[in-house]
């Protein structure tokens, strides 16, 4: 019984194109991502201007003309947030080393009233739904606020992650804090409107 043999086709010369073609752009993969990395680390480890500069050349991450850096996790429906506004929003907040300063915790947030001048400018980029992952620059933290300088955060660039739920527009936010105004004056009178000793008397039957 014989075995026929069958002659192996010589390589084409377009396949080793193509073959020297891959192993390069391997290559070239295998620097960039090295070099990736390296810049990562340096980063890590440099100065908050390195740090912020590495940030801003990522995929995603866009600069506004104060230095904030922000990335869409998620995007929003609506009008972006206004001074007045209330926001129900989750937080979380980090320091570079991924240290959490900030434990993620919801609650309503009076946009523009008592918050560092970055989380203001972040809340005013988002809209009811949006998920938004924040750098400041210590100026727009507490490295721009009065007694920076005795403020642990006050030289820190703090990395924020805000899951804005719920918006409601100042004028409606005003029709409520009346409204709650009025029920508390309401109350205050009719306690004080109470006969002496009314509220420790046991009702009778």
């Amino acid at each position: 019984m014989s075995v026929t043999a069958v002659p192996l086709q010589p390589v084409k010369r377009a396949y080793k194109v193509w073959l020297w073609i891959g192993i390069l752009a391997a290559i070239l993969l295998a620097f960039a991502l090295a070099w990736t990395g390296t810049r990562a680390a340096v980063a890590a480890k440099g100065s908050n201007e390195d740090f912020l500069a590495w940030n801003a050349g990522r995929l995603g991450v866009q600069t506004t003309a104060s230095g904030l850096q922000y990335q869409v996790l998620r995007e929003g429906e609506g009008p972006n947030a206004q001074d007045g506004d209330l926001a129900t929003a989750s937080i979380e907040g980090r320091l570079r080393d991924g240290t959490v300063f900030q434990p993620r915790a919801g609650g309503q947030i009076p946009v523009g009233q008592g918050m560092i001048a970055g989380f203001t400018e972040a809340l005013k980029l988002m809209n009811k739904g949006a998920l938004y992952r924040v750098w400041l620059p210590p100026k727009l933290g507490y490295g721009g606020e009065p007694g920076a300088a005795d403020h642990p955060l006050g030289d820190k660039v703090l990395i924020f992650d805000i899951d804005m739920q719920e918006l409601v527009p100042a004028e409606q936010f005003r029709q409520m804090q009346m409204q709650q105004m009025q029920q508390m004056m309401q109350q205050q009178m009719q306690r004080e409107g109470a006969p002496e000793g009314a509220e420790d008397e046991a009702p009778q039957r």
